[in-house]
């Protein structure tokens, strides 16, 4: 997927004038690209929409104007696109008992070893991949930032809607699948077939 560069930014005085027409189109776009994966797991996938969006509003909330220091969140979100071959998606563990937080985040611990989500079309898995430093022996965060490869076979069944594409999760007890919708589907497609052409 291409990369964001600072012409895909507006300075902070053009961004809060237009914020809320933004927001509202992003937080539109972010639904349709979310898959619940049982009462308390969910997944957003990323593009450039997302992050340009995440950056605009570090960006507000910093007060950055100068390019130097913006450059440096455009090469930290930049980290968190999909490459060819993959997608890309933050994963959010949601408690919203906070009395409940600590213990109901202990029984994920394990979440990241690398075989408890996944994604399926027909006979093909792809299993995530986290990214590291987000959880420890004893406790996890409760967002992380996942990819899935996605292989050439794979991407055919995953393109072919007459083949079901799953999401599973599997850690201890919390066992959830949830099929790909045609909406989120199509739009994870433009985000594969986007990579191709934009390998930097």
């Amino acid at each position: 997927m291409k990369k964001i560069t600072l012409s895909d930014l507006v300075n902070i005085v053009e961004y809060e004038k237009a914020r809320d027409g933004i927001r509202e189109d992003v937080m539109a776009h972010k639904a349709r690209r979310r898959i619940e994966l049982g009462p308390e797991v969910s997944l957003t996938f990323e593009d450039r929409k997302t992050m340009i969006f995440q950056i605009q509003e570090m960006m507000r909330a910093e007060r950055m104007i100068l390019d130097s220091v913006i450059q440096e969140e455009i090469d930290i979100y930049n980290t968190l696109l999909p490459d060819q071959g993959e997608l890309s998606a933050t994963l959010f563990i949601e408690i919203t008992e906070e009395s409940l937080i600590r213990e109901k985040l202990h029984k994920f611990l394990g979440l990241t070893d690398g075989d408890k989500l996944w994604l399926s079309a027909g006979d093909e898995d792809s299993f995530a991949v986290f990214e590291e430093g987000r959880s420890e022996e004893d406790k996890i965060a409760s967002v992380h930032y996942v990819r899935f490869p996605v292989s050439a076979s794979l991407l055919t069944k995953f393109s072919n809607p007459g083949i079901e594409a799953v999401f599973h999760i599997a850690q201890g007890n919390y066992i959830y699948s949830q099929i790909v919708s045609a909406e989120l589907r199509q739009s994870l497609l433009r985000d594969l077939e986007g990579a191709k052409n934009h390998t930097t």
